[in-house]
């Protein structure tokens, strides 16, 4: 039989109901798929103990002889439990097996063999839950082998109830013992200046090492082709945006007479920024870029100047914002930004899902007459009813709420129009070159001046359940003198577990945090109503299941000062901009993730008022929900943020779709820890794709990008 490779399917190497098993639990297709299933950890087989002297929750190797086997139904769940008693001559324990009465074939009383797993006790008696074992048919043989393998690594890989570890570690053995050539994907340069061994090396090795000096040179073998083979697909997809050829749009004169009426001077990272941008849209192939700055420091400035000079050339811009109320502020202060003069030559429109149905006619005609040059929307741009007469320029914002699908629907309407994302979660670096590395990325770090800053609190009420009154007292202080306040909860309603859809996901590990929420809207609204200290406070409430005019006539209402305190969810998150806001209350706030504890935060102290951020928790010390919070409070360093939020959350799927850390498409990578890798793999990449674009003289890296990035991952790549 030929031997097989890295693309063999799975079912043809291994059997297809081991096969099929593999795939619905980890979704693996081809022999590919299943080495780079890594191993999470490495056992060493116990020492040759006699049962009587097993150390309580060790692993253990020992040799022993069946003596009796039993199986009975379970009591208290569905299912039986098979005990097979074993000996080494001088005391007993028992192995226990749930539904797998198939083993009693092998486990026959009388037979030898070598029996590995983990110490327990239950009632009394030792006991090892699900061990692996090996059965021979004489001690002596048994004994030898144990004796030969004291020092062998075992491997430990990630497994589910469905698939156990060593049933990983005997598939991929067997597949290992077929293995033919692996290519390589590294250059020989690359791999002679780290000290790297072979791709096949560094495949038997990180999976059945002789000795545990031998892990770690495969792993670092194999967390640089991780880097490579990634940077590699990013700096290709880079160079296909540039082979497009983009309508080049000078600046102008609406430039000029809009730079002239700013009340304000640019900062200085708002100017380089703008140049970079300027620069962009009268280059060859469309502009990619992200622009990534505080919440407040004038991204949305660095936009409309872009869609200025878009506008020059008759061309339009779509910007997409994640919520109604963004949408219908971005309009706002798009309008009032442009004044009176140029705000009707540039016509920027609204145009969402939930307008009225002849608003909406009349939106969408603005839009393909070409009359709108600056559109600005929800999902409502992406419909297929939605056109454009010329769309010259796309801008995303809160890129982290998109799927790539949705960008490229709305980038589709345009004959390769010039892309900018907007983005108020900074960025690590090594992320930016990862999740980002096609796209130039620009930061504004300056804020504008005449910000009066934040003080951030925790109010801890596991410690100290008083200081949930005190809050409410803080917040009716501060409208006393005249000032406003926001109160957010992590849903709209607690009791109907009604959570808004606008609303991210907590981070990460949610350990510490209580399994349903307490303060919603809703209950908040009532205690408010019910509170003395609240009798003359106007208190409205906001969230994303209320009709939009309704959301609108709201956040206008607050924008004015008609209302005092508003209670909302996390539509607030973004884009609002209220001077006299000075106070934020974050109920529950270890129920969200570091970066969005941020943005909320950026609501307030955006005048010359001092802001004033309480993150109201119940998570005791030490949990990670907890951490979260201490973290936030900690800092006002957005980017210091990012990099713990990193941490604590994990990197996401950096290919793919999900940019978040429910799973990782990085196997060993880790791109905090592993950054001098990150960038040395960039600058190689660069270097050889500058010497071989079409990796033509690289055999082995093209496939290890084939395989690597699928064809899913290159359409999110195309589309990121």
């Amino acid at each position: 039989m030929a031997p097989f490779t890295l693309d063999s399917s799975l079912g043809g190497a291994i059997g297809g109901k081991t096969a099929a098993a593999l795939e619905r639990a980890f979704g693996m297709t081809t022999v590919g798929d299943l080495l780079v299933h890594y191993p999470r950890r490495y056992a060493r087989h116990g020492e040759l103990t006699p049962i009587s002297t097993l150390p309580l929750g060790e692993p253990v190797t020992i040799v022993a002889e069946v003596r009796r086997v039993s199986e009975r139904r379970m009591k208290n769940r569905n299912g039986s439990l098979l005990e097979v008693v074993i000996s080494d001559g001088n005391g007993e324990m028992s192995l226990t097996f749930f539904n797998q009465s198939w083993r009693v074939r092998d486990l026959q009383p009388g037979r030898q063999g070598i029996f590995a797993g983990k110490v327990g006790i239950y009632k009394g008696v030792q006991q090892l839950a699900h061990p692996d074992y090996e059965l021979f048919e004489d001690a002596d043989t048994a004994r030898m082998k144990v004796q030969a393998n004291a020092n062998l690594p075992i491997p430990i890989y990630p497994a589910t109830s469905t698939v156990a570890s060593w049933q990983i570690q005997k598939t991929v053995e067997l597949v290992l013992d077929g293995l033919g050539d692996v290519p390589e994907p590294l250059t020989e340069e690359l791999r002679a200046r780290h000290g790297l061994i072979t791709a096949r090396s560094a495949i038997e090795r990180i999976h059945r090492p002789d000795d545990f000096d031998q892990i770690e040179p495969a792993r670092a073998t194999l967390r640089m082709q991780e880097a490579f083979v990634l940077q590699v697909a990013l700096l290709q997809q880079r160079q296909f945006v540039r082979a497009l050829s983009a309508t080049r749009r000078a600046p102008g004169a609406l430039l000029e007479r809009f730079d002239a009426a700013l009340p304000f001077p640019r900062t200085p990272d708002q100017i380089t920024v703008g140049d970079d941008v300027a620069r962009d849209l009268m280059g060859d192939w469309p502009m990619n870029r992200l622009v990534q700055g505080e919440v407040g420091s004038g991204k949305t400035l660095v936009a409309l100047r872009a869609m200025l000079q878009v506008a020059q050339s008759g061309g339009q811009s779509a910007l997409i914002a994640p919520t109604e109320v963004l949408a219908a502020q971005h309009v706002r202060s798009i309008a009032r930004m442009l004044g009176p003069k140029l705000a009707p030559e540039l016509m920027p429109t609204l145009l969402t899902g939930q307008l009225p149905a002849a608003e909406r006619r009349k939106a969408a005609l603005r839009a393909a007459s070409g009359q709108a040059l600056i559109v600005v929307g929800t999902h409502a741009l992406l419909s297929e009813s939605t056109t454009f007469a010329d769309l010259g320029l796309v801008v995303v914002d809160e890129q982290h709420r998109f799927g790539v699908e949705q960008r490229e629907s709305l980038r589709a309407k345009g004959s390769s129009p010039h892309a900018l994302v907007l983005t108020a979660t900074p960025i690590p670096r090594t992320v930016a070159m990862t999740v980002f590395g096609d796209l130039d990325v620009s930061t504004i770090r300056t804020m504008p001046a005449g910000r009066a800053g934040i003080e951030t609190y925790v109010a801890p009420l596991a410690e100290r359940s008083s200081w949930f009154a005190r809050v409410w007292e803080r917040i009716a202080e501060e409208v006393a003198q005249g000032r406003q306040a926001f109160v957010v909860c992590a849903a709209i309603d607690a009791e109907k577990r009604t959570k808004d859809d606008t609303a991210d996901e907590p981070a990460g590990d949610t350990g510490g945090e209580a399994t349903r929420t307490r303060w919603g809207v809703v209950q908040v609204a009532d205690l408010l109503s019910r509170h003395p200290s609240f009798e003359n406070i106007r208190v409205e409430i906001l969230h994303g299941k209320m009709p939009s005019d309704e959301k609108d006539a709201v956040m206008q209402a607050f924008a004015r000062g008609d209302v005092d305190v508003l209670v909302a969810t996390t539509v607030v998150e973004v884009g609002v901009d209220v001077p006299n806001a000075s106070t934020m209350a974050i109920l529950e706030a270890d129920r969200f993730g570091v970066s969005q504890l941020h943005q909320l935060r950026g609501r307030v102290g955006r005048g010359g008022i001092p802001g004033l951020c309480l993150l109201v928790t119940e998570a005791p010390l030490g949990t990670p929900a907890r951490e979260r919070v201490d973290a936030v409070a900690s800092t006002l360093d957005g980017f210091a943020l990012a990099e713990v939020d990193l941490e604590l959350r994990g990197e996401g799927d950096v290919l793919g779709d999900a940019q978040s850390g429910a799973r990782s498409s990085l196997r060993l990578l880790r791109v905090v820890k592993d950054a001098d890798i990150i960038s040395e793999a960039r600058v190689a990449a660069e270097q050889l794709l500058a010497d071989d674009p079409a990796l033509l003289r690289h055999p082995g890296l093209a496939a290890a990008l084939e395989r690597s990035v699928g064809m899913a991952e290159r359409a999110a790549l195309a589309k990121n």
